[in-house]
C-alpha cells in the first residue's frame, strides 16, 4: 500500500506547478510540471479521489494543476509570491466559487479551443465523447456463476468523459504553449535533463533490483518478475513498468542526438557524450524495442533531411493507425515476425507469442461490440465464466482502446496522435529547407515510434501528448503563415493594375 508521503506529494504538487508559472515562461512551467510529475510522482495505483470527480494520479494531476493555475497567474497584475496573498486569494476563491468556475470556463474557450483542422475538430469530441455513447450500449451486467460486474450508469459516463477531457490536456497546453523552434529546443532539453536525473536511480536499480519506488513510496508497482531479463533487472524508479522507463530513456536519447545535430560542429563534444552515455543506459534497461528505435532513429536524424524525417514518421504513424484493420482481415505477418524473435532468443518470441494469443482473444471480445466497446470495470477482458477471474493480459494501446470504447475510440486517439504529423507533413512542403526547424523531423521521429510502440505496449503517456501537440501547434502556426503570405500576395496584387509595376 502506498505510504503517506506518497499522497502527500500528490497534494503538495499543485504548489509546485504554482511556483513554476510564477518563475518561468508558459511552455517551459508547463514542461517543466509535466515531465518532473511524470518521473517522480508515485505510479499507479496512488491517486487521489475526490467525489464526483475521476481519481487525480501522475498523469492527470499535473495536467489539471498547470492548466488551473497558468490561469489564476496570468488573471494576476502582480504575480503573488508571500503565503499572505496566497490564502487570501483561496479564501476569495471558496467564496466567490461560482464567479471563479464562471472565470475559468470563458479563458478556457481561448486556451483550450479545438484544432483548427476540421478531422482534429472531429477526432476531439469523438476522443471527449464517445464514451457517452460507450455507456448507453453497456447497460447490462456481466453475470458469472459465482460473481457479476454491474452494467455502466449515466454517472459512468460523466466521469469517463472527464477523464478523456484530462488525458487531453497536455496535448492542447502544449499545442498553444510549445509552437514555436526555441519552444521544440526547450522540450528536447527539458527530456534530455530528466534522462540525466533518472541515470543514477536506473543504474543504481540495475545493480541492485527494483526498489527505489518501495524505499520511498513504500510499495511495488507491478509484479517483480516483470523486472527480471537476461540474468540481471530491469529498471522501473517511479514509472509503471521497465518498458516506459526504457522508452523515456529513448526519448531522452534522440532528444540529445537532435540538440547535437542542431548545435555547430565544434560544440557538439558534451552533447554526443552525453548521447552515449544515454545509449549506454538504454542497454542496460533491457527493452529491445526501445534499443531497436534508438539504433533506426539516430541515423535517420543524421543523415535524411528534416522533410524526408517526417515522411519516415508519417509511414510509422500510418501503420500503427492501420494496424488493428489489418489485423482484422489477417494481414499481419505474425508467423514472420515469430521467427526473427526467436532468431534473437527463445524468451523474445515466447513474450511475442503470448502478446499475439492474448491480442486475438481480446479482439474476438471487442467485436462483439465494434463500435463503441464494452467499457471500463475490466469488461473488455476474457473472464473465467465460473469466479469472474480475469484470464487475458492486455498490452497493447490498441486493443485496449478498441476493447473499451470500440472503433470509435480507437480512430479518436490514434487520429490525434497521428493528424500532427500528417498536418507538418503538408506544412513543410510549402517551406525550403532552411525554413525548416531543425527539431521537427526528430520531434515527428519520436511520435511515430512512439505511435509504433502502442501496438505491443500500452506506452501512452502524458510525454507523448506534449510531443503531439507541440507539432501540432507548430504546424498550425506555420498555416497561419502561409496563408497570411497567400492573402498579402493577393491584395498586393489587386492594388496594382494590371500592366502596371509597383512604384517602390
Amino acid at each position: 500500500m502506498p505510504n503517506t508521503l506518497a499522497f502527500l506529494m500528490l497534494a503538495i504538487w499543485p504548489l509546485v506547478t504554482l511556483l513554476l508559472f510564477v518563475k518561468l515562461p508558459p511552455g517551459r512551467a508547463l514542461l517543466a510540471t509535466i515531465i518532473s510529475a511524470y518521473l517522480i510522482l508515485p505510479p499507479n495505483p496512488t491517486a487521489l479521489d475526490f467525489p464526483l470527480l475521476p481519481p487525480l494520479n501522475k498523469e492527470t494531476l499535473p495536467l489539471v494543476s498547470a492548466f488551473l493555475l497558468y490561469l489564476y497567474v496570468t488573471s494576476r497584475k502582480q504575480v503573488p509570491l508571500t503565503l499572505a496573498e496566497l490564502v487570501r486569494d483561496l479564501i476569495a476563491a471558496i467564496v466567490t466559487l461560482p464567479l471563479i468556475a464562471w472565470n475559468v470556463l470563458r479563458a478556457s474557450r481561448t486556451l483550450l479551443n479545438p484544432p483548427d483542422n476540421p478531422l482534429g475538430k472531429l477526432f476531439l469530441a469523438m476522443f471527449v465523447f464517445g464514451p457517452v455513447a460507450t455507456v448507453l450500449t453497456n447497460p447490462e451486467p456481466l453475470i458469472f456463476q459465482m460473481t457479476a460486474i454491474r452494467g455502466l450508469y449515466l454517472f459512468d459516463a460523466i466521469a469517463l468523459s472527464i477523464t478523456q477531457f484530462l488525458l487531453l490536456l497536455g496535448y492542447l497546453l502544449a499545442r498553444k504553449f510549445l509552437q514555436t523552434t526555441d519552444d521544440q529546443r526547450d522540450l528536447f532539453a527539458a527530456l534530455m535533463i530528466g534522462g540525466l536525473a533518472y541515470a543514477l536511480p536506473i543504474i543504481i536499480e540495475v545493480r541492485l533490483s527494483p526498489q527505489i519506488n518501495i524505499w520511498v513510496y513504500g510499495y511495488f508497482q507491478h509484479m517483480f518478475d516483470q523486472t527480471i531479463r537476461a540474468g540481471g533487472f530491469r529498471p522501473i524508479v517511479f514509472l509503471n513498468h521497465g518498458i516506459w522507463v526504457a522508452f523515456f530513456m529513448l526519448m531522452a536519447l534522440i532528444s540529445t542526438v537532435a540538440l547535437t545535430k542542431a548545435k555547430p560542429p565544434g560544440s557538439r563534444l558534451y552533447l554526443f557524450i552525453t548521447s552515449l552515455f544515454f545509449l549506454a543506459l538504454l542497454v542496460l534497461s533491457k527493452t529491445l524495442a526501445s534499443l531497436l528505435f534508438a539504433l533506426l532513429l539516430m541515423p535517420l536524424i543524421w543523415l535524411l533531411s528534416a522533410r524526408k524525417q517526417i515522411a519516415v514518421a508519417l509511414v510509422m504513424g500510418i501503420a500503427a493507425f492501420s494496424y488493428p484493420a489489418l489485423k482484422s482481415v489477417d494481414a499481419v505477418p505474425t508467423e514472420f515476425l515469430l521467427e526473427r524473435a526467436a532468431a534473437v532468443s527463445k524468451e523474445r518470441a515466447y513474450s511475442l507469442q503470448f502478446r499475439f494469443e492474448n491480442e486475438d482473444m481480446l479482439f474476438e471480445r471487442a467485436e462483439e461490440k465494434p463500435l463503441f466497446g464494452w467499457g471500463s470495470w475490466g469488461r473488455n477482458q476474457i473472464r473465467n465464466p465460473v469466479n469472474g477471474q480475469i484470464e487475458s493480459v492486455s498490452d497493447g494501446r490498441w486493443i485496449i482502446t478498441i476493447g473499451i470504447f470500440g472503433w470509435v475510440g480507437f480512430l479518436a486517439e490514434f487520429g490525434l496522435l497521428l493528424l500532427p504529423i500528417l498536418l507538418i507533413w503538408r506544412e513543410t512542403r510549402f517551406l525550403k529547407p532552411p525554413e525548416i526547424s531543425p527539431y521537427i523531423g526528430p520531434l515527428a521521429l519520436l511520435l511515430g515510434a512512439n505511435m509504433i510502440d502502442l501496438i505491443p505496449n500500452a506506452t501512452l503517456t502524458p510525454l507523448t501528448w506534449l510531443i503531439a501537440g507541440a507539432l501540432l501547434g507548430h504546424a498550425e502556426m506555420l498555416r497561419r503563415k502561409r496563408v497570411k503570405q497567400k492573402n498579402t500576395s493577393k491584395s498586393r496584387s489587386k492594388a496594382t493594375p494590371s500592366g502596371m509595376r509597383p512604384i517602390l
